[in-house]
Parts: structure tokens; C-alpha cells; sequence
């Protein structure tokens, strides 16, 4: 997610970068609480705590938290940073707050900042594409190249083309195929 950020702001000049590798950093923070992994194996138990607040929530509180205490212990050495120090904890914590896009998928504010909005997209591309290419390794093959549905993708799966090569007999003219 990080390489996509990098790739991106140079392209949307408006983007601050910094905000939003903060925020795909701590995102998803709340899931350390929210799912309870046992030591051995791969079935999460339940905590009580993670199903009342949910991740988000959880993040919310302990980003908040956080810069709260770090922000008393270096009052001195923030007091003069640009941008403020309150103006970057208030939108880092609308990345965490915003980053499922809409309210129906557990966002209690939509994006309101290009940041937020990009954090957004590239976390949904990061798990939609990790979801096509776990099941392509565990979805019932149905035809060459056609998986069985991986929810919540929208249909059964189509394997990708391979990667464009370049014919050995093709001629090249300044770096362009003939």
C-alpha cells in the first residue's frame, strides 16, 4: 500500500504524502484489538471488545491516545511545527475514521480529504486484488481459467492473461516494436 501511495502523489500534486503513509500505517491499527489470533492456527475467537467498537473505533481511540501523550511530552518541540500539530492528529484520525469509504461498510465519516479518499481506494484495491489471487490458489477450478466466486468479489473468477512478451523476431527503432 505504501509503494501505491509513493507512486501516486506524484501525480496528484494535492495529495500530502507524509498524511497518507501515516495513515495507511495506523488504518487498520484497531484490528491488534479487534481479532484475538490465537498462538497456533488461523480461526480467530471473538473478543467482546473488538465486537462493540470494531476496529475502526478502536484505532480512533488509540491514535487519539497516543498523540495525546506524546504531544504533552513534546509540547516544546511541536509548539512551532507546520502544520500544526492538532491540524495533523485531527486528519490523521478522519484517514483512520474514513478509510471503508461510506458508512455502510463501518465508516462513521465518508472521505472528506483527497488523503482520505486515496487511502480509500488503494486499501480497497490492496484487498480486492489479495482476494483474486487467494482464490485463484483455493477456489474450486469450474473451467480453464475460471474459479468458483470468492466473496465478496462480484462473480466467479477469470484467471489474468499472462504478461505481453516480446516476440524474439520483433525489431525494435528507438525503443519502439516495428
Amino acid at each position: 500500500m505504501m509503494r501505491l501511495a509513493r507512486e501516486i502523489t506524484p501525480l496528484y500534486p494535492q495529495l500530502n504524502l507524509d498524511l497518507l503513509l501515516a495513515g495507511i500505517l495506523f488504518h487498520d491499527s484497531g484490528k491488534l484489538w479487534e481479532n484475538q489470533l490465537p498462538e497456533s492456527g488461523f480461526t480467530m475467537g471473538y473478543d467482546e471488545r473488538g465486537e462493540l467498537m470494531g476496529h475502526i473505533s478502536i484505532g480512533l481511540e488509540l491514535v487519539n491516545s497516543l498523540w495525546r501523550r506524546l504531544s504533552a511530552e513534546n509540547a516544546e518541540a511541536w509548539k512551532d511545527l507546520a502544520p500544526p500539530s492538532e491540524d495533523v492528529r485531527l486528519h490523521l484520525l478522519h484517514l483512520i475514521g474514513a478509510h471503508h469509504g461510506e458508512p455502510e461498510f463501518g465508516s462513521p465519516v465518508s472521505p472528506k480529504t483527497p488523503e482520505a479518499m486515496a487511502l480509500h481506494y488503494i486499501d480497497n484495491l490492496d484487498a480486492r486484488l489479495e482476494m483474486f489471487a487467494t482464490g485463484y490458489t483455493t477456489a474450486k477450478p469450474l473451467a480453464a481459467r475460471i474459479f468458483d466466486r470468492v466473496r465478496p468479489l462480484p462473480g466467479n473468477l477469470v484467471k489474468s492473461l499472462d504478461k505481453f512478451q516480446q516476440p524474439s523476431s520483433a525489431t525494435k527503432k528507438d525503443g519502439q516494436l516495428l
